[in-house]
């Protein structure tokens, strides 16, 4: 498998660190609020690299993080907690708005049929460890104290600015982070928090004699080194988290084993929707329930989104994922058309799928893939392993008909035999009526699904 490493800014051919096995960490949702569509696709994305690494015979490790604690308004380790902030505007403690969102995430993971992870972690599961972390940071030298928290001091990790290619001598205060005169450079970052006096906040831990709470950034290394242990194989998630989060996740995991991270990342680009960026004031966040109460399946969606490929921009409407309904539409009635008669779309061509695949596997290229899908003969048995590289229910949402369907079938063509036009219309109408449309053709009549 060939894959774009943003640390090398080039595609590679996948090397394992483990014959056959594959460790993986993606980057998951901060559960403060309802996700949208925006962030499923990321989700959505390494869930075809799952697939498409089982295809190829690895066994995949996967971990995904749920961040219910530390994640600050503002990349400068200041403002308000999201989690607290969005428990205050529902009247909830903030463990119940984790709990609330992990399991809304879940739902609409699962409606996805995206594959479970090996592992989903809470980042308030280890607290213990980011302690450990802090400790190790410290006494290796790469941390100093403040009045509010544990500071990394990235003039003291040479690599710093590498992964993200950034211009640390002309990031100002302000730019990427806010003032803060305790800082000695504007790109450190708190690895722990202190909560001051007076100050709101629910998830609090004792640390150096003071309560606190973890930095944002310091979940991720501490649940890779306790669930996979570095360098792991591959790293996933968002471009937004390659000049801050995981730029620093990069030079806490050196800074606390002196161990490098991981050996390939990969990152996916943003989405928009009619052309502008995802956003609460401009109304255009929209949730997977809210494709569903529009007539949409989630599968919709999913087939929407992996006709784009990762690393490109992209625009979502409306318009575009009702064209990717009917294509699922059309690939489920081709599905139809093997059932009736299993040589009719096919001849049997493995050299199709075998396409598909080699398609997959060069950086995950499901738009080409799915070009090849549209245009090849294609047996069931080939549907069934195109369903099970990209996980889009075309076998389950495309059942044979029931053996009364099927006898309803006969009697209508009897019907036309007999030029019996009505009871032919008639049957055709019950049929609509169960989701079912018939097609007349020199050939005879065809069943196909409606919706």
């Amino acid at each position: 498998m060939k894959l774009f490493n943003t640390a090398e800014r080039k595609i590679e051919t996948l090397k394992t660190i483990e014959d056959g096995k594959v460790r993986i960490y993606t980057c998951g949702p901060t559960v403060y609020s309802a996700p949208h569509i925006g962030n499923f696709a990321s989700y959505i994305y390494w869930d075809l690299l799952v697939r498409a690494l089982k295809a190829e015979g690895y066994k995949v490790t996967r971990v995904l993080n749920l961040t219910d604690v530390g994640h600050l308004a503002s990349d400068a380790d200041d403002g308000e907690d999201k989690m607290e902030k969005g428990a205050k505007k529902e009247g909830k403690t903030v463990w119940e708005i984790a709990d609330f969102y992990i399991s809304k995430y879940m739902n609409d993971f699962h409606a996805l049929n995206l594959v479970e992870p090996t592992k989903i972690c809470r980042a308030t599961d280890y607290i213990k460890e980011d302690m450990a972390a802090v400790d190790a940071m410290t006494k290796n030298g790469f941390t100093y104290e403040t009045s509010d928290g544990i500071y990394f001091d990235t003039s003291k990790y040479n690599n710093y600015a590498k992964f993200a290619n950034l211009d640390l001598e002309n990031i100002k205060a302000g730019a990427r982070v806010e003032f803060n005169d305790e800082k000695r450079n504007a790109s450190d970052f708190a690895v722990w928090k202190f909560i001051k006096p007076g100050e709101n906040h629910a998830m609090r831990w004792d640390y150096l004699g003071r309560p606190g709470y973890p930095g944002w950034h310091l979940e991720c290394s501490t649940i890779i080194d306790t669930e996979l242990g570095e360098p792991i194989d591959i790293h996933t998630g968002g471009i937004d988290h390659i000049p801050v989060h995981h730029t620093n996740e990069i030079a806490q995991t050196y800074a606390i084993s002196g161990k490098k991270l991981a050996n390939y990342w990969l990152h996916c680009n943003f989405i928009n929707i009619d052309g502008q960026k995802i956003s609460k004031s401009l109304g255009n966040i929209y949730t997977i329930e809210d494709l569903v109460e529009r007539g949409f399946s989630p599968m919709d969606f999913k087939l929407w989104i992996l006709q784009g490929h990762y690393q490109s921009d992209r625009n979502f409407t409306f318009e575009s994922l009702d064209a990717a309904k009917n294509r699922r539409l059309n690939w489920r009635n081709r599905i139809a058309l093997c059932l009736q008669n299993p040589g009719r779309d096919c001849g049997f061509t493995r050299e199709s799928l075998q396409n598909v695949l080699s398609a997959v596997s060069n950086n995950l290229n499901s738009a080409e893939a799915f070009a090849i899908i549209d245009n090849s003969k294609l047996t069931y048995e080939d549907w069934v392993a195109i369903d099970e590289l990209f996980g889009l229910n075309l076998i389950n949402d495309s059942p044979d008909i029931s053996d009364v369907q099927k006898a309803l079938l006969k009697e209508r063509k009897q019907a036309r035999e007999a030029k019996d036009w009505q009871k032919s219309d008639d049957i055709r109408h019950e049929l609509e009526l169960q989701g079912i449309t018939i097609k007349d053709g020199p050939t005879g009549q065809i069943w196909q699904y409606l919706n």
